[in-house]
C-alpha cells in the first residue's frame, strides 16, 4: 500500500469527520402549519431542479471550448462543485447565508448547523415576510445557486490548475466569498439589502463574484504556455457548447423566474425578461461580429446568449420586458469588445469568464439601476429612467462594494492555496493535458481512454 500524501488524503478525512458528526444530529419533525401554497411548492421544486441542470450545462459549455486534452478536467471541476458545496451547505453554508444575522454581515454558523431547525422551522427568514413554501425547499433552491457560482470560475483557470487545489478553492470561496455576499444581498437583515440594493437572482452574488474570482485566479496562475506562444487552439467540440447553452438557457428560467419564490405573475414576468434578453444578446453578439468583418458563428451566438442571461439576472424581476431587449443588446456588445481587447493583452482568462460573467453582471446591475420600475415589482424601486437617481446611486455603491470584496478576497484565497500547496500543474503536465495528468482519462475524437493502475481500457465514446 502506498504511503499517504497529506494534501491528497485530507479531503477524504475531512469528509469522513463530517459524515460521522452528522450521525449525532437529532432529527426533528417536519414543520407544517397548513400555510404552505401547493402551487408555489410545485413551482419551486421544478425551479430548483432547473437551476441544478445549469451545472452540467455549464460543464458542456466550458468543456466544448477548451483544448481537446483538457475536456474532462474542465467538465469535472464544474460538476464536482455539486458535491463539495452540497455537503458544505448542509453543514454550515446555509447558516452563514441565511442564519441569524451578525451585524448584517454574516449569518450565525450555529443557527442552522447541520440544517438544525430547517426542516422543522417556521417558513420565514429573520425579519422577513412569511414564506409560502417550506424553509427546507427555500434552502435547497438557494443551494443550487451556491453550487454553480464556483463552477463558473473554472473557465478562467482551465488547462493549468490542479484538481486538488480547485476543490480547496470551491470550499474557501463558498465560505468566504459566496456566503457573505448572499447574506448581505438576500438576507432581510443583510446590510446591502437594508441599503436598498436590488439583485433579483444573483447579478452580484453569483456572476460578479465569480467574474472577479476568475480575474483573480487568472492573475495568480499566470499564463499558459500556449497563451505565451500565442498558439491558436480550436474548441474541442462546438456541439457541446451548443448543448451547454441550451441547458443553461433552459435552467435559467428556474434561476430567474424561481427567484420570485412563488407561482405568480412576477415569476411570469421574470421568465419573459430572461428569454427576451438572452435572444437579443445572442443576436447582438453575432451581428456585431458580422459588423466587424467576421462570419456569424455558433460560438458567437452561444456566448452572447449567455451574456444576456447574466445581464438580465439582477433585474429580471424588476425591469419590464421591452427594456430587457436593450439590456441584452448592450451587454453583449460590451462583453464582445472586452473579449476583443483582452485577447490583445497578457491576461490569460482562458474562457473569458470576467469579460462575460463579471462585466455582464456589472452591466446588469447598472441597468437595473436605470430601468427598474415599481410597475413590475412594487417591492422594488424606480430607476434612473423613471426619475430616481437616488436608487441608481445605491446600485453603484453596492456594485463597488461587491467588486472590491469579491476580487480582494478571491485573490487572497488563490494566494493562500498556492502557499500551502502547488496550485498549478507542472509544465510537463500542462503539455500532456490535465485529463491524463490529473485524472488518468483522455477525451479523444471518438474514443475515451480510461487508465486504472497501469491497465489501459478503451471504450467507445460519442463525440
Amino acid at each position: 500500500m502506498k504511503s499517504l500524501n497529506v494534501s491528497n488524503s485530507a479531503p477524504f478525512f475531512v469528509l469522513a469527520l463530517v459524515s460521522i458528526a452528522a450521525i449525532f444530529i437529532p432529527t426533528l419533525p417536519n414543520f407544517d402549519d397548513g400555510k404552505f401554497n401547493a402551487a408555489d411548492i410545485a413551482w419551486i421544486l421544478v425551479a430548483t431542479a432547473l437551476v441544478f441542470l445549469m451545472t452540467p450545462g455549464l460543464a458542456f459549455f466550458y468543456g466544448g471550448m477548451v483544448n481537446r486534452k483538457n475536456v474532462i478536467s474542465t467538465m469535472i471541476k464544474s460538476v464536482a462543485a455539486a458535491g463539495v458545496v452540497s455537503v458544505l451547505w448542509v453543514t454550515v453554508g446555509y447558516s452563514l447565508c441565511f442564519g441569524e444575522t451578525i451585524g448584517g454581515f454574516i449569518g450565525n454558523p450555529f443557527t442552522h448547523l447541520f440544517f438544525k431547525g430547517v426542516a422543522s422551522g417556521a417558513p420565514a427568514l429573520q425579519g422577513g415576510a412569511t414564506l409560502t413554501i417550506p424553509l427546507l425547499l427555500f434552502a435547497f433552491f438557494q443551494l443550487m445557486f451556491a453550487i454553480i457560482t464556483p463552477g463558473l470560475v473554472v473557465g478562467a483557470v482551465a488547462e493549468r490548475i490542479k484538481f486538488s487545489a480547485y476543490i480547496l478553492f470551491i470550499a474557501l470561496f463558498s465560505l468566504l466569498v459566496y456566503a457573505p455576499l448572499a447574506h448581505w444581498t438576500w438576507h432581510p437583515q443583510g446590510f446591502l439589502f437594508k441599503m436598498g440594493v436590488l439583485d433579483f437572482a444573483g447579478g452580484t452574488v453569483v456572476h460578479i463574484s465569480a467574474g472577479c474570482a476568475a480575474l483573480a485566479g487568472a492573475l495568480v496562475l499566470k499564463r499558459r504556455q500556449s497563451h505565451i506562444e500565442q498558439k491558436e487552439i480550436p474548441p474541442a467540440n462546438i456541439p457541446y457548447v451548443l448543448i451547454g447553452t441550451g441547458l443553461l438557457w433552459f435552467g435559467w428560467f428556474g434561476f430567474n423566474a424561481g427567484s420570485a419564490l412563488a407561482a405568480n405573475t412576477l415569476a411570469v414576468s421574470a421568465f419573459a425578461t430572461t428569454n427576451t434578453a438572452a435572444g437579443a444578446a445572442g443576436l447582438s453578439w453575432m451581428f456585431f461580429d458580422v459588423l466587424r468583418g467576421k462570419k456569424p458563428s455558433v460560438l458567437g451566438f452561444c456566448i452572447g446568449a449567455v451574456v444576456g442571461l447574466v445581464a438580465i439576472t439582477p433585474g429580471a424581476g424588476f425591469v419590464a420586458i421591452p427594456q430587457s431587449i436593450f439590456i441584452g443588446f448592450v451587454a453583449a456588445i460590451i462583453s464582445n469588445l472586452a473579449v476583443h481587447y483582452k485577447s490583445k493583452s497578457s491576461l490569460d482568462d482562458t474562457l473569458d469568464v470576467f469579460p462575460c460573467h463579471g462585466l455582464g453582471g456589472i452591466v446588469g446591475m447598472i441597468l437595473t439601476g436605470v430601468f427598474a420600475t415599481k410597475t413590475v415589482n412594487a417591492a422594488g424601486a424606480d430607476g434612473l429612467f423613471y426619475g430616481s437617481p437616488t436608487f441608481f446611486l445605491i446600485q453603484l455603491k453596492g456594485l463597488a462594494i461587491v467588486v472590491l470584496y469579491s476580487f480582494t478576497m478571491s485573490f487572497t484565497i488563490f494566494k493562500f492555496i498556492n502557499f500551502i500547496l502547488p496550485i498549478r500543474v507542472s509544465q510537463e503536465e500542462e503539455e500532456l493535458g490535465l485529463d491524463e495528468s490529473q485524472h488518468n482519462e483522455n477525451y479523444t475524437q471518438g474514443t475515451l481512454l480510461v487508465k486504472n493502475d497501469g491497465e489501459l481500457k478503451e471504450m467507445l465514446a460519442e463525440n
